[in-house]
């Protein structure tokens, strides 16, 4: 390796660091008790991972309505650390409408907790839930996992049919159809749930995509088994039948070379009658291989991160001259605004390569007219309100708070359009050159909620992350609407966010910990906020263009 690439390696952290895998967790559940002697459960598993001594949501499966013995087909994707010890737990709960008004319910039925060692040891790791009080009950989850092994592809499919059997006395079939691969222990796997198309025997499902990895495990001549069923309300789903098929096989159907499809076959209809010929036809009508780009991928093909800060200055913080102000300098101690900067901008600057950072403040009044602003500059520079690395931030900072004069409200909706308009502008190159993250530190509750969340809306299409640290002892709850605590944000017009791009914490979590701690529990997401945008773009990284050798040192 050349002296110039692995520095631009070192600098990327790729050895800076241990290892990094990947791993693949496929969840079922058996026994999960009816709710009552007419309803049976709608399940949910959710999972969560110890984080400083608490149990934080990462992710959670789909709804399976009325069964009992569900097979998810939601994957959860986790990084293993062969040098942490991992804590998950997976809590189920029965998720249902009840009430006049039809709320949505979720009833706690059980948790079960383990480390991702010893699920990775195992392979199959199943155990009966504990129930709420902590006696054991009879429900099994089955946590089964697998390494992802670099196929990071997707595959992009849509199927119909055609004169499929007709299942209802007065209506038509429901019909919906599941993907199942054959695993090396001979059991099969649930790949992929369609939604059901209600009262129709030519069904035209909706395109989707799974990974390669879930598909076939990289494995083009895998046996996929796929299923058809008849939908119906109490669970108990009739079959309609079935065909075998690869990924192989599909593969015919890339750029529409060949038509590609399946007699869907009753083993038991076949058996019995004489001229049955077949209970519908499947047709395959798209297959693409998307591939999928790395984060290192983006940044090793010159991608910079473009860090902003926005500190809030409202009366709220306490007279920066007062001991007892969340903005007072002490000699000796940072206060938190001081610590989160840094800690977080530590390691965004890694990937700025001229190190210059804009710094805004809201809430203030700003000389020289002491006019209230919600996102002037902190150098107070409007033409140039970028700083010298991340220590000119703090120098700046410092330098401002005896000039202004703190006010209110806590709106923080101006600085998420500012920083918009400048990631807007990256959009029309077409090209993964710059990706905006913004760090907001605000000690209180959000006053112009409507806008931020309209502004956190339109900047979800945009090449941007927004960080939000929670400073002091203030009520943050509010906070989790936007960073998906309360389910998809959406704009009070209710325009949903096309992509999770809001991440907040509050900081007297991280009190007792290192800041290391913090900046890894906020900028966890980004790399996957960043593959995710350029590759629903179809935006390809530039590949590194390094020397082959390195320089001569004369």
């Amino acid at each position: 390796m050349s002296d110039i690439y692995e520095s631009a390696a070192n600098s990327l952290g790729l050895f800076s660091g241990p290892y990094l895998t990947k791993v693949e967790l496929q969840l079922s559940c058996k026994g999960i008790p009816d709710r009552d002697s007419l309803c049976k459960p709608d399940p949910c598993l959710v999972l969560a991972m110890q984080s400083c001594g608490q149990w934080m949501e990462v992710d959670r499966t789909e709804v399976i309505p009325s069964c009992g013995n569900p097979n998810f087909s939601k994957v959860f994707t986790l990084d293993f650390y062969f040098e942490e010890r991992q804590r998950l737990r997976f809590e189920l709960l029965d998720i249902y409408s009840g009430g006049l008004n039809g709320m949505k319910h979720e009833a706690f039925l059980g948790f079960v907790e383990c480390n991702l060692g010893q699920i990775i040891s195992q392979r199959k790791l199943s155990k009966a839930l504990l129930k709420p009080g902590g006696t054991v009950g009879k429900s099994i989850i089955t946590i089964a996992a697998e390494e992802l092994t670099g196929n990071d592809d997707h595959i992009e499919l849509s199927f119909s049919a055609r004169k499929l059997d007709d299942k209802d006395f007065f209506t038509k079939s429901d019909p919906f159809l599941e993907i199942y691969r054959l695993n090396e222990d001979a059991t099969m796997q649930l790949v992929y749930r369609t939604e059901t198309v209600k009262n129709n025997l030519n069904p035209v499902w909706k395109r989707f995509k799974v990974s390669l990895n879930s598909l076939c495990a990289g494995d083009h001549e895998r046996k996929l088994q796929c299923t058809i069923w008849d939908w119906d309300s109490n669970g108990k789903h009739d079959y309609i039948g079935e065909f075998e098929t690869t990924f192989k096989e599909m593969r015919g159907a890339i750029e529409g070379r060949q038509v590609v499809q399946w007699l869907c076959i009753n083993s038991k209809y076949k058996a019995k009658k004489k001229n049955y010929k077949n209970s519908g036809i499947v047709i395959l009508n798209r297959c693409k291989v998307i591939k999928m780009h790395s984060f290192l991928d983006y940044i090793m093909g010159g991608c910079q991160i473009q860090f902003t800060v926005a500190i809030d200055f409202t009366a709220s913080n306490g007279d920066p001259r007062n001991s007892c102000s969340l903005h007072y300098i002490h000699p000796f101690q940072p206060n938190e605004y001081l610590k989160a900067l840094v800690a977080i901008g530590e390691i965004c600057q890694d990937y700025d390569s001229d190190k210059m950072f804009p710094a805004f403040g809201f809430g203030a009044q700003v000389p020289p007219d002491y006019k209230i602003s919600h996102d002037f500059a902190v150098n107070f520079n409007e033409e140039n309100p970028e700083c010298v690395g991340i220590q000119g931030v703090v120098e700046a900072y410092q330098a401002c708070l005896p000039k202004l004069q703190l006010y209110g409200p806590t709106n923080i909706a101006p600085i998420i359009q500012k920083v918009a308009c400048s990631a807007s502008q990256e959009v029309h190159t077409k090209e993964a050159m710059q990706y905006f993250i913004l760090l907001i530190l605000t000690d209180g509750v959000i006053t112009d909620m409507a806008d931020t969340r309209e502004a956190i809306v339109q900047a979800s299409h945009l090449p941007m992350s927004i960080i939000i640290v929670g400073i002091g002892n203030a009520d943050f709850s509010d906070m989790q609407m936007l960073d998906g605590g309360e389910g998809i944000l959406c704009s009070t017009r209710g325009e949903p966010v096309l992509r999770d791009i809001v991440q907040f914490v509050p900081f007297r979590n991280f009190k007792n910990a290192s800041p290391a701690a913090l900046a890894k529990s906020v900028l966890a997401e980004v790399p996957n906020q960043v593959v995710e945008y350029y590759n629903n773009k179809g935006i390809k990284p530039k590949m590194p263009n390094l020397p082959l050798c390195s320089p001569s040192s004369e």
